[in-house]
């Protein structure tokens, strides 16, 4: 079964760049959609950023023209490219993949999260 594991995370200052990859264990047979998300304290999980299977992407309004999301294939990785970070950029961020993937004979749509990894953003 695929599974996703976040990493990059860390302390960046307000104005910096942190870079957050997203591994699969195994390949999906066909991407739907993946994303990464993002939950601060005390607040509700929120969508960051979308990258469908043929390469279509969503911003949230809060980082359209800070944040780039992108994935390598080959690599079965997926990264949020994190610019100009501000202080209420600080969470845990997710990443999520929805696909198909080989259940005996046929296939089924599997929707999995990683654990996440947190981003703080403090001078």
């Amino acid at each position: 079964q695929v599974q996703l594991k976040e990493s990059g995370g860390g302390l960046a200052q307000p104005g910096g760049s942190l870079r957050l990859s997203c591994a699969a264990s195994e390949r999906f047979f066909s991407i739907i959609a993946m994303g990464w998300y993002r939950q601060a304290p005390g607040k509700q999980r929120e969508v960051v950023a979308t990258i469908t299977g043929s390469g279509n992407t969503n911003y949230a309004d809060s980082v359209k023209g800070r944040f780039t999301i992108s994935r390598d294939n080959a690599k079965n990785t997926m990264y949020l490219e994190m610019n100009s970070l501000k202080p209420e950029d600080t969470a845990a961020y997710y990443c999520s993949g929805k696909g198909l993937v080989r259940d005996g004979p046929e296939y089924k749509v599997l929707e999995v999260w990683g654990q996440g990894t947190l981003v703080t953003v403090s001078s």
